[in-house]
């Protein structure tokens, strides 16, 4: 898995043109590679030679092919200002990339009057522990056991051993930052703790709130999520009071009342796990947004049992029954640590629910869809995630009531 090649007939290309019109063209290319091929009788030979690149970038992932993740349409050829061809993948291209510790993709080109030829080559990511993250790793392994089996089961069909050890003190480091930056966030200024946070996607959460139904967040333990959310959000006083967070308290009990201080300092809002339905159903009527920090194991009682990296995981159900019978938009939202310290609040476009058919398949469906947001939200920055939780645990076998027969 380091290059691909393939060729393609033009002639094939020729036929397709002459086959099928424009609308179904978009099965094969994206609407870029259709107007960047223009009009002219070189058309065939320069899609011809996309196709080619399409095909070489699967034969990358061959496993991924043959189960059906991902297929040539998921690749798209675009230039840049140089003129170079560079490989856009999908959403799902992407994911798998991520999944395989893949950058990016380089592709060249080229093509006679009969043929069209593309070669792809894999850039992997480079993986640059910090020395602490080392240090930790090899030294003082606080939940080693549980982060190397969670990354393995990520992980292990995809990458090597090597590169999950280094994955892991990447995720030690992550932890050292992470405490630094929370401990010392609340001595810095407005100013610097403006600079330190850049959000994205705003525009999505805006348009979501219009709609007047409310809005569900779904999140999780992404990059400093305490330090983003509180610096990032608390910038726009227009939303003091808007945000309330579905979370279970934190022990030791002196550190909850520390980050609940710092909550609602910023003007957020906290919601208690069980028995907060009635507090939810008002705050969403009133067009409020509750987030649900999604990515942790949930017991049997609130849970069912949902795909999670290919793995069963029990989930919460709450978020898909609120979606289902309120009508409100769920909008993914995460952050994570850029290389030079500041971080980025993302707010993303909201996830397709699916409103129709029996409850509890709507319910599954839709749980599967936001595990599969997570999903690709961790991928992006897996060093940035809780490796340490234990998300595929096993759920406690339903004891029988007292006097049942056996």
């Amino acid at each position: 898995m380091g290059n691909g090649i393939d060729t393609v007939e033009i002639s094939r290309i020729e036929k397709l043109l002459s086959d099928l019109d424009e609308d179904r063209l978009l099965d094969f290319f994206s609407e870029d590679e259709l107007a960047d091929s223009g009009r002219g009788a070189a058309r065939a030979q320069k899609l011809a030679a996309r196709f080619a690149a399409k095909e070489a970038c699967c034969k990358l992932f061959p496993k991924e092919i043959c189960l059906g993740t991902i297929e040539p349409v998921d690749f798209s050829v675009a230039k840049d200002g140089y003129g170079k061809p560079t490989i856009v993948p999908s959403p799902k291209a992407q994911a798998v990339m991520d999944l395989h510790l893949v950058d990016d993709i380089e592709v060249s080109m080229t093509h006679t009057t009969a043929n069209a030829t593309a070669v792809a080559n894999l850039v992997k990511r480079n993986i640059s522990p910090p020395w602490y993250g080392k240090l930790i790793f090899n030294c003082f392994p606080a939940r080693k056991k549980v982060i190397l089996q969670n990354l393995n089961r990520v992980f292990g069909n995809s990458i090597s051993e090597d590169e999950i050890a280094l994955l892991a003190q990447d995720f030690y480091g992550h932890l050292v930052k992470f405490l630094k930056e929370f401990f010392l966030m609340p001595f810095l200024s407005s100013e610097k703790r403006k600079g330190l946070i850049r959000l994205e996607g705003g525009e999505n959460l805006v348009e979501a709130q219009k709609q007047g139904r409310g809005v569900l967040l779904l999140t999780g333990h992404f990059g400093n999520w305490e330090v983003a959310t509180v610096a990032g959000i608390a910038q726009f006083e227009e939303y003091h009071g808007l945000f309330h967070f579905i979370r279970r308290p934190l022990k030791p009990k002196w550190f909850n009342d520390f980050v609940m201080r710092r909550f609602r300092k910023a003007g957020f809002g906290t919601l208690e796990k069980s028995g907060s339905l009635d507090d939810i159903l008002e705050l969403l009527e009133a067009n409020h947004i509750v987030v649900s920090i999604f990515d942790q194991f949930t017991i049997r009682k609130y849970g069912i049992p949902s795909e999670f990296f290919g793995h069963p995981a029990s989930t919460s159900k709450s978020l898909a029954v609120l979606a289902q019978f309120t009508n409100a938009p769920v909008i993914p939202a995460s952050s994570w640590r850029e290389p030079d310290g500041t971080h980025v609040l993302k707010f993303e476009p909201p996830v397709e629910v699916v409103t129709e058919g029996r409850t509890r398949d709507i319910i599954n469906v839709n749980t599967k869809r936001f595990n599969q947001v997570l999903e690709r939200i961790i991928l992006r920055h897996p060093e940035q995630w809780i490796w340490m939780h234990k998300r595929w645990k096993k759920v406690a076998e339903k004891r029988p009531k007292a006097g049942a027969n056996s």
